[in-house]
């Protein structure tokens, strides 16, 4: 009778498993409430940008930077991120990030100035860019066996996908409702949250402690910035074409130089051995321009059915509900079965073309244009494209690497998707600024100028994905199933 009082060993096994498992969601889920939220910040204050110019006094040239304070830290500090967190341990930096993201949402969220908000973005990017940079290792190192790991990354790219249609719709809805504060604000409570569950679920590992590559950290943060400062600094009323020049040369220099030292540095920032394998390379730039493309969309039509077809907040926020709808159908449901019947390379095929279709249609939309007829039908098909194509794309480039490699070219693949984001939407803002400043001076009506510049990033949009469909059908391996 005694022995029945005795634990059964494999009870308790099955009970540790089921734990752990259930720890790994938990941790897993912050994460991507993490991703999602620098997503959401990356394009929920579209909508309220408007309200923003009226309340605190912006001029049409200064509140470009409420967006480009945000870019310019965000896709400067990627890299040098990512690397302390090598150093340091990924944990200690995720932490790091949240807490400054969150502080930094308070600040924008209590602003009273144009200075003060500016501020409050640049440090948001900041903080975004430390936690960004190791999310992508920690669910790798999370998930490490293939089965489990391409579902965490297909919630991972489910969040990446859909999180900025989702932030135009909340921005939209808490413009019009409690106000443009709180789309900073609701960051707060829900970064105080997700702090105490990350310090309590996501493990510590210890950092190398040694090998930081001070010069090439500085050389490509101070490059990459000043390459989205030149750009987003073209469509200011003063910008000089010497001084532009000037500053795209030094630039230049700069990302060179990083790349120089890489080469020759014995602990580099970026072991440049990882672009090697064909895939990883050829998915990263993949990577870069349908991010590139996918936040410059988001950003064009909230403004085209804001500033040309005359919608509030409100309105701009839940006419972008058929993308993310869609898009969670995809990625969630459809692709994974279709990936596993066609292989990645297809399905990336497939979802850059039907993305390639969205650009063309609302690159056509009219100034008095019709939501149903030409807004619709390219939402559908954004969500349709993005929510094929992206996931396969971080697929393909993780599957492109040695296992050996798997951290590096985790955070590789992640600064692709943000740099492509932060530079996409500076180029394609900047392009249709200036398209409708020429169309202005013209002696075209605002309306018209304003569809004008949209109509010619929506083009260049398209232009980025026929070069990722090239890239993707001449160079990429055909997957296997």
């Amino acid at each position: 009778m005694t022995t029945d009082l005795l634990p059964d060993p494999a009870s308790e096994a099955t009970d540790q498993r089921a734990e752990a498992t259930a720890h790994r969601a938990k941790a897993l889920a912050v994460l991507c409430v993490m991703q999602l939220m620098i997503i959401l910040d990356g394009t929920v204050v579209t909508v309220a940008l408007p309200t923003i110019q009226s309340d605190l006094g912006f001029s049409q040239a200064g509140l470009a930077w409420v967006m480009n304070s945000y870019l310019i830290a965000f896709a400067g500090l990627l890299l040098l991120a990512g690397r302390i967190g090598d150093l340091i341990g990924s944990k200690s930096v995720f932490l790091a990030g949240l807490s400054v993201f969150t502080g930094a949402s308070l600040l924008c969220g209590l602003a009273t100035s144009a200075e003060v908000l500016i501020a409050g973005r640049f440090l948001q990017g900041v903080g975004g860019a430390l936690a960004s940079a190791v999310i992508l290792g920690m669910i790798i190192g999370l998930y490490p066996a293939p089965g489990e790991q391409a579902r965490a990354l297909g919630a991972y790219g489910f969040t990446s996908a859909s999180g900025a249609s989702i932030g135009l719709i909340l921005g939209g809805v808490i413009t019009q409702t409690v106000g443009w504060h709180w789309s900073f604000l609701i960051n707060v409570p829900i970064g105080l949250v997700a702090l105490v569950f990350a310090v309590r679920l996501l493990a510590r590992h210890k950092g190398t402690g040694r090998g930081a590559d001070v010069v090439g950290a500085v050389l490509v943060t101070a490059g990459l910035s000043l390459s989205v400062y030149t750009i987003v600094q073209t469509a200011e009323p003063t910008a000089e074409l010497p001084r532009t020049l000037v500053l795209a040369v030094v630039s230049v220099l700069l990302l060179a130089g990083f790349v120089l030292r890489q080469a020759l540095a014995s602990q580099p920032l970026l072991s440049l051995h990882v672009f090697r394998k064909r895939q990883v390379t050829v998915s990263n730039l993949v990577v870069v321009l349908l991010f590139a493309a996918g936040f410059g969309f988001q950003f064009m039509t909230a403004l085209y059915l804001q500033r040309v077809l005359g919608y509030d907040s409100l309105q701009t926020g839940l006419a972008f509900l058929p993308a993310p709808i869609l898009g969670a159908v995809m990625s969630l449901s459809v692709g994974p079965r279709l990936t596993e019947r066609f292989g990645s390379r297809k399905i990336l095929l497939a979802g850059l073309a039907t993305f390639l279709g969205a650009e063309l249609i609302l690159s056509q939309a009219p100034v008095g244009g019709s939501y149903l007829l030409n807004v619709v039908p390219a939402l559908l098909l954004v969500g349709a494209g993005t929510g094929l194509g992206i996931p396969a794309a971080i697929m393909l480039a993780m599957s492109g690497a040695d296992p050996s490699d798997a951290g590096l070219a985790s955070g590789l693949n992640n600064t692709a998707q943000q740099a492509g984001a932060a530079v996409g939407t500076a180029v394609l803002a900047t392009l249709a600024a200036s398209q409708s400043a020429v169309r202005i001076s013209a002696g075209a009506g605002q309306v018209a100028a304003l569809r004008d510049g949209y109509s010619v990033a929506f083009l260049a949009a398209a232009g980025f994905l026929v070069v990722a469909l090239l890239l993707s059908a001449t160079l990429l391996l055909k997957s296997r199933r």
